[in-house]
C-alpha cells in the first residue's frame, strides 16, 4: 500500500565498541529513501575504540544524525535516552551492527498502519563474512543452533511474542514506562511482554529483514551466549508463564550431559561397568551435531561446516551454564524519559 502522508520516523541506535560496522549501519539508514522525514539519534557509549570519532564524523557530514551521551553504556539505558531526544511518533530501533534492507522502513510504516500494531519487526538475517562468521550465521538460522523462533527462520505474518528490532509507536512505549533498564540483555523480549500484557498487538512481518553481523570469535560467541543465557533465566524469573521448552533445552542438556559423562567417570574408575552407559549422553550428543551441522551446513564452504558444530556447541553449554548460574545482582532501572515534544 501507498500512504497518503508519510508520518516522521526517528531511528535510534545503542551503539557501544561498533567501529567495525557503525558507518555501514548508519549508511544503510540514510539511503533507505523514506518518503516522509527521517532522523537518526546514535546513543553511543563509552566504547574503547574508535566508534565516537566515526559517530562525530557521521554526525558533521549529514544533519539528519544527532549524537547523545550514553554513559552507562547499556542497551536499554541508550535506548531509552535515544527515544527520550528522539522527535518523532513512530520509533525505529537499529543496532550498531545491524544492516537494514532497501526499503525497510517505508514498508515497516506501512505494516503498522495496516495491522494497527504497536510494534512491528521481522527477520534478523544473520550472515557472516569469514568461515566462522558464516557458521554463526548459520547456527543462528538453524533448528540445530538457536531452535524454531520466527525472527530467525522466517514464517508467516501475524501476531507474534516478540520481534527482532522493532519499529514502535511512542504511545505504547510511553504506556509501559519504556525500555527496563535493568534488563542488560532481553530487554527488547520483556518491553514486547509488557506491550501484550497491557492490551498491545506485536506484530512479525517477513517482508521486514535486518542483516545481522554475527560475533567474530568463540570466545565472544560463548561469552555472548553464556549472558544471554542469565538474562533468560530473569526473563523467566520476573515472568515465570513465559518458561518454555526451546529457553529450558540449553540447561537441560548441560545438566543430562554433566551427569551423564561423571557417571562414565565414576564407571570406569570403579569398575561398575553399568555407570559407563552414562558416556551414552556426551556420544550422543556429538553425533547428533555432527550429521545435523552436516546437514544444516551443506551450503557452506567447508571451513565453516568445520566450525559448525563446534559454535553450536558452545552455544548450547554457554547459555545452558549461565542460566543455571542465574545472574549474581538484580539492580533496577527507570523507565522512559518523558517525550520532548
Amino acid at each position: 500500500m501507498a500512504l497518503s502522508h508519510w508520518p516522521p520516523v526517528s531511528v535510534v541506535m545503542p551503539v557501544l565498541n561498533e567501529e567495525r560496522h557503525l558507518e555501514e549501519a548508519v549508511g544503510r539508514v540514510l539511503d533507505q529513501e523514506y518518503p516522509g522525514e527521517l532522523e537518526v539519534v546514535l546513543a553511543i557509549g563509552p566504547s574503547k575504540d574508535r566508534t565516537q570519532e566515526i559517530a562525530d564524523r557521521l554526525a558533521d557530514s549529514d544533519k539528519r544524525i544527532t549524537i547523545v551521551p550514553n554513559p552507562t553504556g547499556k542497551t536499554p539505558a541508550g535506548l531509552n535516552t535515544g527515544i527520550s531526544q528522539a522527535r518523532h511518533d513512530i520509533v525505529v530501533r537499529v543496532d550498531g551492527h545491524g544492516v537494514l534492507t532497501q526499503g525497510y522502513i517505508t514498508r515497516a510504516v506501512e505494516v503498522l498502519t495496516e495491522s494497527g500494531a504497536d510494534n512491528v519487526g521481522g527477520v534478523m538475517a544473520a550472515e557472516g563474512r569469514t568461515p566462522f562468521e558464516m557458521a554463526v550465521a548459520c547456527a543462528y538460522r538453524s533448528r540445530l543452533g538457536l531452535g524454531a523462533s520466527t525472527f530467525h527462520q522466517g514464517g508467516k505474518a501475524g501476531p507474534a511474542d516478540t520481534v527482532y528490532l522493532g519499529v514502535f509507536r511512542r504511545t505504547a512505549l510511553e504506556r509501559v514506562g519504556g525500555f527496563d533498564e535493568s534488563m542488560h540483555r532481553a530487554q527488547d523480549w520483556e518491553l514486547n511482554y509488557r506491550i501484550r500484557k497491557t492490551g498491545g498487538l506485536i506484530w512479525f512481518s517477513p517482508d521486514l529483514s535486518v542483516t545481522y553481523r554475527p560475533r567474530s570469535s568463540l570466545a565472544a560467541v560463548a561469552k555472548q551466549f553464556f549472558h544471554t543465557g542469565q538474562w533468560r533465566r530473569e526473563v523467566i524469573r520476573r515472568h515465570p508463564e513465559t518458561a518454555n521448552k526451546r529457553y529450558l533445552a540449553p540447561p537441560v542438556a548441560v545438566v543430562l550431559l554433566t551427569i551423564g559423562t561423571v557417571l562414565g567417570i565414576v564407571g570406569l574408575a570403579t569398575g561398575v561397568s553399568w555407570l559407563d552407559l552414562g558416556f551414552l549422553a556426551p556420544l550422543g550428543y556429538g553425533v547428533l551435531l555432527l550429521l545435523g551441522s552436516a546437514m544444516e551446513g551443506r551450503y557452506l564452504p567447508w571451513r565453516a561446516i568445520f566450525w559448525l558444530p563446534l559454535v553450536c556447541a558452545t552455544m548450547h553449554v554457554s547459555w545452558g551454564l549461565g542460566f543455571i548460574i542465574g545472574l549474581q545482582e538484580r539492580p533496577t532501572g527507570p523507565a522512559l524519559a518523558p517525550h520532548n515534544a
